[in-house]
Formats: C-alpha cells, structure tokens, sequence
C-alpha cells in the first residue's frame, strides 16, 4: 500500500515538473514555418512514431492555427485526423503544449473546456525559432502520453 502512495506522489510530482519543462521560451509569433520544414517535421515524427510500433496522424499549422501540412500514416484512426489539427491550431494560438493545459484542467481549470478553439489533450506542441512561435505539430493517434512524447520528440533540436 505505501508502495502505491509513494508512486502516485512521485507520479503527481513527475508531471507538472514535465509540463513546465515543455514551456517554450517564446517571445511571441514568428514568419510561419514554411512548407518544406512542415514536411521534414512530419517525416522526423513518422519515424519516431514507427520505431515504438504506432500509427499516427500529424498537422503542421502556422501561428494563426491554419494548416500548412499535414499525413496520416496508414491505418491511423481516422478520428485521429481532426484531433491532430486541432491539438496543432490550440498550440499555436495559446504557444502552450496541450500537454500543459490537459494538466491545468486536471487541476480544476475547467473553463478551458469551455472553448471550441480549445482542446486539452497532449500531443500539440509550439514550434519555436529563434525564440519566436513559428507554428505548432499536433500528434494523434496514440495515449495523451504517447501523442505528447511523440510530439515533444519530433519538434525538440536534433
């Protein structure tokens, strides 16, 4: 039993160290990624997503949330498709990962439910150059966990 306990403290503390650690230091919005690097992003995130045996969906948008590329490998959920977009376009246009406001609702914000433009499930993250937010990847198809980690991975400096 103290097993349990100590494992869900250390889980309750991992989380939000995790969130805040996902927080771009951005200044504000950017020239909007281009197409090319969209699409490069998109293939770095297929074959991370590939090597742990998932099948996803991504979206590339620019600062304002709009759509610049976007895949489905085969095989993804198709309610995936939207989901990706979505957790991309919320990114953008609040330069939070929706990994940090999954955890702000978990922690009793609710009012962040009250937006359609918002949606509060980890997988989207800002795309930031030069201190600036030049878009967001949004990641579905796999856990919150998953899509986030995916997502996290794909957009960090390699």
């Amino acid at each position: 039993m103290i097993r349990k306990i100590l494992i869900a403290c250390a889980f309750m503390i991992a989380i939000p160290a995790a969130a805040q650690q996902q927080t771009p230091p951005a200044s504000g919005y950017g020239a909007p990624i281009g197409v090319s690097e969209a699409l490069a992003l998109i293939e770095r995130g297929m074959e991370k997503s590939t090597a742990q045996g998932l099948k996803m969906v991504f979206a590339v948008v620019e600062p304002s949330g709009e759509l610049v590329a976007f895949a489905r490998m085969d095989d993804a959920p198709y309610a995936s498709i939207r989901l990706a977009q979505q957790k991309a376009s919320t990114s953008a246009r609040l330069r939070l990962t929706t990994a940090e406001l999954e955890e702000r609702v978990k922690g009793g914000r609710m009012a962040l439910l009250s937006s359609d433009e918002v949606i509060a499930i980890g997988g989207g993250v800002p795309i930031v150059v030069n201190g600036r937010i030049v878009g967001a990847l949004g990641v579905s198809g796999g856990t919150a966990a998953q899509d986030a980690a995916v997502a996290g991975e794909t957009v960090a400096p390699h």
